[in-house]
């Protein structure tokens, strides 16, 4: 008979299990080597998504900067065809310019380019500069653009170029003023 002290042999393996109990000593670090892959995972996807936030920021800056370029071109060209607008419209010259500003005009809003100075509308400092101003009309209540010396851009939101406007503004405001200045001297 055998002796109850001498050691039993292990089971044998069914389907590569092993009966062996699992350390966890040893499971530790394969669940770390698994927090860390998950870690390094979120951080090249935000790692990707920043580079592809930054590449089309540089390529909307080198846009912004050829469209800035080519705005005085396309103004003078207006010039151009406004100072030709006596021709007659079967004329080719004035067919000729009047489709290049078509072509101008789709360029523009193809990039995203949008004017931000509109007579009639309300002035805004933040998209325009006053330079002037001029008597209140019934097109032009006070505190409109009564008429648009350069234009301004708005391009993806941000502002391009501001706009250079002539704003409506009533008597009463230069009366007002007048009459404060006018005040202190007759107290002297």
């Amino acid at each position: 008979m055998p002796d109850e002290t001498s050691e039993v042999p292990p089971a044998p393996r069914t389907n590569g299990e092993t009966t062996k109990p699992v350390d966890e000593a040893a499971a530790a670090p394969a669940e770390d080597w698994v927090t860390r892959y998950k870690y390094l995972l979120a951080d090249f996807d935000n790692f990707r998504r920043r580079v592809e936030r930054d590449r089309e920021s540089i390529s909307r800056q080198a846009r912004a900067a050829l469209v800035r370029e080519l705005l005085p071109i396309i103004e003078a060209f207006r010039t151009a065809r406004d100072s030709l607008a006596h021709l007659p419209v079967s004329d080719p010259v004035r067919k000729g310019l009047d489709l290049l500003d078509r072509e101008w005009t789709t360029f523009l809003k193809r990039e995203g380019v949008e004017p931000v100075a509109i007579v009639g509308r309300p002035f805004r400092a933040e998209e325009a500069e006053a330079i002037g101003e001029a008597p209140v009309t019934g097109a032009h209540p006070d505190g409109s653009v009564a008429e648009v010396v350069q234009q301004g851009y708005r391009f993806f939101g941000g502002l391009l170029r501001p706009a250079k406007v002539i704003v409506a503004r009533s008597n009463t405001g230069k009366g007002s003023k007048d009459s404060t200045a006018s005040e202190p001297s007759a107290k002297e």
